[in-house]
């Protein structure tokens, strides 16, 4: 049966993971996927990501982390979902939590966090929101 949302999907074996208190978890690969991984990661979300076979296809073993025993991803939501698209100007993307956590946000250079596409004025699909 194929995925109707496959970013939502990723996002809710990572908040399922953390919550059964699991070192990685894995996911079906995709360029998207990845590149959601790479924020997550710079932004200190996550340990790290690395490729690896699922049977026929790729798939992403995600390294989770936690800080004094509770994970480290309090919160994580999709914003922007197949049956309703949320786009956002540069000016006014977002803030989670008064500026603590990050919205990950797709645009013409990239998936990149608020503040990069603060940094670099450029706007774009919403993704998802991280605290």
């Amino acid at each position: 049966m194929p995925l109707t949302d496959p970013l939502g999907d990723m996002l809710t074996r990572i908040r399922n993971g953390q919550q059964a208190r699991k070192d990685s978890v894995v996911s079906p690969a995709s360029k998207l996927r990845a590149r959601v991984l790479d924020v997550l990661q710079r932004e200190g979300y996550i340990r790290g990501y690395t490729e690896e076979a699922l049977g026929r296809h790729a798939g992403l073993r995600i390294e989770l982390k936690y800080f004094e025993g509770r994970p480290a991803i309090q919160h994580v939501a999709r914003v922007s979902k197949p049956g309703r698209r949320v786009y956002s100007g540069s000016q006014d993307l977002p803030r989670v939590r008064n500026g603590l956590g990050i919205t990950i946000v797709s645009t013409p250079r990239g998936v990149l966090s608020d503040a990069e596409a603060r940094e670099q004025n450029v706007g774009g699909e919403v993704l998802a929101e991280v605290f």
